[in-house]
């Protein structure tokens, strides 16, 4: 066994090879892994409750990794890389203190899952999933995104099987899965960087829990194979959420559908019953909750919805406002007849970009420029891409009505 057990110890490029072993390493000291320098620890790595481990350069875990002391970065260094790459079956990652890592890389194809996550681990920066499955629901850990950190190449091979926390006010995509399937959720971006939210994903019956039975009367049938759960650990914001549907996986009967019968339903714990959370396709296989910021929060699954009748609004949602006098504008048809109406649009992320009553009565028409009262200013001209839209009408009879749906821009 090599103990690493010094007061301080500096890895640069002398001593680089010499902090490669095939046996446990134990560090029970001060070990400061210097920018441009990598160490390679082969066999176990035990970093006891005595030691601090600093890596702004390069380290190699190619075995277990137990932390009970601190493991971390020098605050804001952004140099540092930990490659998870085991070469001799599943790895531990275990101990008693969270571990904080910048950059990481997880490639390990010789046993799923690979990694068995019985400790906390914070993620900033950017994490690599190359290959293998990060189990924290069998062992009790739990995988952390923390502010501005994201993440690449998650995979059918490579997700985390389990709760992801995600801190910040960024917007995200859950890299979670089951059974061999990656089957991500997205959260538009909270309001606060003291945010959370958490996430899961379950490749089961949820009837087993929550009665499918117990639904709302627009809903006619519930994905019966899979469910998420999403929930909001600290703050106070909503968000919008976009679940997706895949073809081996997702029920039949529910992507078979028309888009605007696929939406998201939630298991309200109060009613004892689904409830439906409405939801606008946008082609991609994926349904995004527009009509209102999620509120409620828990138990996420897609359904099949009864058609709603369009009132006689007619929405043209192809937008391409370069003035050559076609498409310039976003149109609607038939909102004449209501006593009154709200147009609200949405970026992907969320962000309320245009926003009137009474649309196009007085000039108010939406032209590809931002004018909402989020985060975008206005009078600045928004980038080609999808938008949502929501269309809140008053009838002349003082009932409400709801439509909503996605717009293209293209310049």
């Amino acid at each position: 066994m090599k103990v690493i057990k010094a007061d301080k110890l500096l890895l640069g490029m002398l001593v680089m090879v010499s902090a490669i072993c095939t046996a446990q390493t134990v560090n029970s000291g001060d070990l400061y892994i210097s920018p441009g320098t990598v160490m390679n620890t082969v066999g176990a790595f035990d970093n006891r409750d005595t030691a601090n481990l600093v890596n702004d350069g390069e380290l190699y875990v190619y075995s277990h990794f137990n932390n009970d002391g601190l493991v971390g970065f020098t605050p804001g260094s952004t140099t540092g890389m930990t490659r998870v790459a085991g070469i001799a079956g599943f790895q531990d990652i275990s101990g008693s203190v969270p571990v904080k890592w910048y950059n990481t890389q997880w490639n390990n194809s010789a046993t799923q899952p690979a990694f068995h996550l019985s400790n906390e681990i914070s993620m900033f920066g950017k994490s690599d999933f190359t290959n293998g499955i990060i189990d924290d629901d069998t062992y009790g850990g739990l995988v952390v995104f923390e502010d501005n950190a994201s993440h690449i190449n998650v995979s059918d091979i490579s997700y985390v099987q389990g709760f992801v926390n995600k801190n910040g006010k960024d917007s995200f995509l859950f890299p979670i899965g089951d059974k061999g399937n990656f089957r991500p959720a997205g959260i538009s971006n909270p309001g606060a960087a003291t945010d959370a939210f958490i996430g899961k994903y379950f490749m089961t019956d949820p009837d087993v829990l929550y009665p499918l039975k117990n639904k709302a009367a627009d809903i006619n049938l519930i994905d019966n194979k899979e469910y998420w759960t999403v929930t909001r650990a600290a703050g106070v914001s909503n968000l919008f959420l976009t679940l997706s549907w895949k073809e081996n996986v997702t029920m039949d009967e529910i992507y078979a559908a028309s888009d605007d019968e696929i939406h998201i339903v939630r298991w309200d714990a109060v009613l004892n019953s689904w409830v439906d959370e409405g939801g606008v396709t946008d082609g991609r296989k994926e349904v995004t909750m527009v009509v209102n910021p999620l509120e409620n929060y828990g138990v996420f699954t897609l359904a099949r919805v009864k058609k709603a009748i369009d009132e006689g609004i007619v929405v043209f949602n192809g937008l391409s406002p370069n003035a050559d006098g076609y498409n310039d504008y976003f149109k609607i048809t038939g909102l004449q007849v209501f006593a009154s109406d709200k147009i609200t649009i949405y970026n992907r992320w969320g962000v309320v970009v245009y926003e009137t009553q009474n649309y196009d009565t007085s000039g108010n028409n939406f032209r590809g420029i931002s004018e909402g009262r989020g985060t975008l200013g206005k009078e600045n001209k928004l980038p080609s891409g999808t938008y949502f839209y929501t269309i809140d009408v008053v009838k002349k009879d003082g009932k409400n009505f709801k439509k909503a749906g996605y717009l293209y821009i293209n310049d």
